[in-house]
């Protein structure tokens, strides 16, 4: 549920692969290293030592594409 775009009546569903693709890895990015997780009270990419710090949507939208 996390995902909106795999959903056929939302507004998010992707129609073209290519942009289904762009979602799902937005939403890959944003889960490990901008969302902080309860049990591990870090985001997953800290925990395994990638980043120092929890990444905000600004700095996951100026990555290069």
């Amino acid at each position: 549920m996390g995902c909106r775009c795999f959903t056929r009546l939302t507004n998010g569903f992707s129609k073209k692969i290519e942009n289904h693709a762009h979602a799902v890895a937005l939403h890959m990015m944003f889960y490990n290293f901008g969302r902080v997780h309860k049990t591990l009270r870090v985001t997953p990419a800290m925990q395994a030592g990638i980043t120092d710090h929890v990444w905000s949507l600004e700095e996951i939208a100026a990555l290069p594409q």
